[in-house]
């Protein structure tokens, strides 16, 4: 899926201002530069003047600080490495940790967008690249998930 779409799509699933999005991911690295400008170029159609693609570095760095955002810092543990490269898969975890979502929970909201998706092929999204059941996540399955947890947390 095209790192714009993501990010517009997290936006308003979470119904968050320009400058919270800019919050979010500076609370990774609050030297990061980025700014509310930024947030509004990126979120323009491609077809629009002044659109900006986002970049793996910047959609990564505000998944982490949605993690952040949604579950708190752990000072505790020394922090993880920023994704230099972001896909589907990255984005799909990225999301149930931050949600903090069981395996019940994907079933559901899988279901809630008209989209079902069996155990196996749920666990296989989240192993490694190099496991033998390892899956890749199609921009339709994102997409879909996107939907379901946007009807869970803002409704029909």
């Amino acid at each position: 899926m095209i790192n714009n779409d993501i990010l517009r799509s997290i936006r308003y699933m979470l119904d968050l201002g320009d400058a919270h999005v800019v919050e979010i991911v500076h609370l990774v690295d609050p030297a990061f530069p980025i700014e509310k400008a930024d947030v509004q170029a990126m979120l323009l159609r491609e077809d629009e003047p002044g659109y900006v693609e986002c970049s793996n570095r910047v959609l990564a760095h505000f998944l982490d600080g949605l993690v952040i955002h949604r579950r708190g810092r752990d000072d505790a543990v020394p922090p993880r490495p920023v994704e230099k490269r972001v896909n589907n898969n990255v984005v799909l975890k990225k999301l149930r940790v931050a949600f903090e979502l069981k395996d019940v929970d994907m079933h559901r909201i899988f279901e809630d967008a008209g989209f079902p998706v069996s155990k196996p092929e749920l666990s296989a999204l989240f192993r490694a690249p190099e496991h033998a059941n390892f899956r890749l996540c199609g921009d339709q399955m994102l997409r879909n998930f996107l939907k379901g947890l946007t009807l869970r947390l803002r409704g029909r």
